[in-house]
């Protein structure tokens, strides 16, 4: 059994959006749509202010509020903690997206390009016709998961079967691994650290983690 998780070290992230580029190229995903953002907050009052960067994408949640609102079971969580969308069955109904707290999905109803209503050639290449009416959202780079599975590779220490925002990030802030494992990079970042998880009150249990110190 494995459970994968995402560990962000806030104290490491440094806002470069290296994440948000990443993943828009690995998924093509168009336009105004982002799967993974990331916020800038500020805290304190003048002269004593701090800016924090928070990367923040589908928090792949152990309780998904997305999934109980699906009238169609499109949205299902597997077994090993990714939550997935089957496009063939969702019908855009959008009851995903608000049940969301994250802000997480979102829908395109027509195809949208870069430079007006015709696609340049990388665009068309990669466009992707499933995607169109439906629920979309971060997948923790699903295929590259399954991947794994068939290869034994490791996702979060084998570069090819890992997310593409935890591979590009240029700080080392982002994490990747299966949780379950005692000996893996974020159980153990874990172990070592103070954490916290977003909206964790609402009974979601994110499998994102935001480190804050050590312990």
């Amino acid at each position: 059994m494995k459970r994968y998780a995402m560990v962000i070290d806030l104290r490491r992230c440094v806002g470069c959006q290296t994440c948000t580029a990443a993943c828009k190229s690995a998924n093509a995903t168009p336009p105004g749509v982002q799967w993974r953002r990331v916020l800038d907050l500020e805290s304190g009052e003048f002269p004593d202010v701090r800016r924090s960067f928070v990367p923040v994408a589908c928090m792949h949640c152990a309780n998904p509020p997305c999934e109980e609102v699906c009238p169609t079971t499109a949205t299902k969580k597997r077994a090993d903690g990714l939550v997935t969308i089957d496009y063939d069955i969702c019908i855009g109904c959008a009851n995903c997206i608000m049940a969301c707290p994250y802000d997480a999905r979102s829908i395109v109803h027509e195809p949208r390009y870069a430079y007006g209503s015709r696609p340049i050639a990388s665009e068309a290449a990669r466009a992707d016709s499933q995607r169109i009416g439906v629920a979309t959202k971060c997948t923790f780079c699903k295929d590259r998961i399954d991947l794994a599975e068939r290869t034994g590779q490791v996702p979060g220490r084998d570069h090819e079967v890992t997310p593409a925002c935890v591979n590009s990030c240029i700080s080392g802030a982002m994490h990747f691994g299966d949780v379950l494992d005692p000996e893996s990079n974020v159980a153990r970042l874990l172990a070592d650290n103070e954490s916290f998880r977003m909206h964790e009150e609402l009974g979601t249990a994110p499998s994102v983690h935001y480190l804050l110190d050590r312990r």
